[in-house]
């Protein structure tokens, strides 16, 4: 006969057996096709590898139609009395902005300083693929290759503030970068693919097969947004090759994780630390901000093509969708102010994501990586496995997700270094570029401190 002790046993053992069975056990690694061809057609008896220059050109016929598009704009709806951003991007506010980008906002100027950087292309399974490579010019300190990478609505362009911190040598460090910072397919210069399935784990292939083109058989990364997926998928598929990963939006979507988040919200005093616990919890407040803000990720992850056609003829529409999205992530708190929260990002900078995006007609392109990360494929087998690769999270205060470094881990098992900040957002590259490039640093020194113990 049972007593209440062995049913509470019985019931331990199953929710133990449930747990290491069902979350944790992590599945076998799919087979993958590592040269998948996304360009047109089929692929080509002989592929074109060359590597050519590249040069960033604003052109004057693309200017005067954006400077016309402006200009001939209807006058929008003012927002109602008493509001600021509560209701989306504040029309009196983007005004400014689209009057800045018509009339004072300089074109050539801003890509000729795009431009001090050597830029490059070459096809990678089928695709155009424009990154920049910067070498340093360091004696006496070991050259160390690190691949950045992006998010939406973004470009490599994100990365120009952080690329000579990382390439300028420091005093008490005995390494220096080269720095790969491209563009993902379908984003700025990169070209998008007409096939479906082009998810961040497909990324991923990709970038470990320009890597490859490049001359690396190993490097580091560090990525945020969608280029913090690619590169936790590059992490599992390839822990062999990839040194070490530095993210600015460390997430683990196991299963595990996503119960513990769970059980966390029952006690949360146990789960997270006390100054950190309003990033989390209550669950509540978190549905409420994903609810507010998530309308657009819902949108793009269903009906991409909807939103791209709706805002491919009008720049003011773009760049009102990206830059009230840009704000959000970037203080989520400023929702009271006429910027909502944009003024954390320099007016350029803004403006430069805005033309590349527009000049490239990249908006449909860029968005469909939403739906294609959830669209029915490997990526959510690859999702469950974890990873070997040393790893380090920088968590900025106003990240869209924040998750404490004992949920991560399930994740990524080897997190060597971990940073939490009362500032910055989620484009930290022109937002916090100085700490972000700090962090990058220290972070290799624990990856190098790592590989020096268990690579033997």
């Amino acid at each position: 006969m049972f007593t209440s002790f062995s049913i509470f046993a019985v019931v331990i053992v199953g929710l133990g057996v449930f747990t290491h069975y069902y979350l944790q056990r992590a599945p076998d690694m799919p087979k993958l096709d590592l040269n998948r061809w996304w360009g047109d057609g089929n692929r080509p008896n002989q592929e074109d590898v060359t590597i050519r220059p590249f040069k960033i050109v604003f052109n004057e016929t693309m200017i005067d139609d954006l400077k016309m598009r402006l200009r001939n704009r209807r006058p929008y709806t003012r927002p109602l009395e008493g509001m600021q951003s509560e209701y989306g991007m504040n029309t009196i506010y983007l005004e400014k902005l689209l009057k800045y980008w018509q009339d004072e906002y300089d074109f050539k100027g801003r890509a000729d300083l795009l431009n001090r950087y050597p830029h490059y292309k070459t096809r990678v399974q089928g695709l155009d693929i424009h990154y920049m490579r910067v070498k340093p010019e360091a004696k006496g300190k070991q050259v160390l290759p690190i691949l950045l990478m992006h998010g939406w609505p973004s470009s490599s362009k994100e990365f120009d503030q952080v690329i000579p911190m990382l390439t300028t040598p420091r005093n008490g460090y005995d390494f220096i970068f080269e720095v790969i910072a491209v563009d993902l397919p379908g984003f700025g210069f990169s070209e998008g693919t007409n096939k479906p399935g082009l998810d961040p784990l497909q990324i991923g292939i990709l970038m470990k097969n320009l890597m490859k083109r490049l001359g690396f058989d190993k490097f580091y990364i560090q990525a945020g947004d969608w280029g913090s997926q690619a590169a936790t998928h590059m992490c599992t598929v390839f822990p062999d090759d990839i040194l070490g990963f530095h993210t600015n939006m460390p997430v683990s979507i196991r299963r595990i994780s996503n119960m513990k988040t769970l059980f966390g919200s029952l006690f949360p005093s146990l789960a997270v630390e006390d100054k950190y616990r309003h990033r989390m919890y209550p669950l509540s407040d978190t549905f409420s901000y994903l609810m507010r803000e998530g309308g657009y990720f819902h949108l793009q992850a269903t009906k991409p093509d909807t939103i791209g056609a709706a805002l491919t003829d009008t720049p003011a529409g773009m760049a009102a969708y990206i830059f009230e999205k840009i704000a959000m992530a970037s203080n989520k708190n400023q929702l009271d102010t006429p910027h909502g929260g944009l003024e954390s990002i320099a007016l350029d900078d803004l403006l430069d994501t805005a033309t590349i995006l527009w000049a490239n007609e990249r908006i449909t392109t860029s968005m469909r990586l939403y739906a294609e990360a959830f669209a029915p494929s490997e990526i959510f087998i690859v999702h469950e496995i974890p990873t070997k690769v040393p790893t380090a999270a920088i968590k900025f205060l106003h990240e869209i997700v924040y998750q404490p470094d004992w949920i991560l881990r399930d994740k990524f098992t080897n997190l060597v270094h971990s940073t939490t900040l009362d500032v910055g957002g989620h484009f930290a590259g022109m937002h916090t570029p100085r700490e972000l490039a700090d962090d990058v640093f220290e972070s290799v020194v624990e990856f190098i401190k790592f590989h020096e113990k268990y690579d033997k």
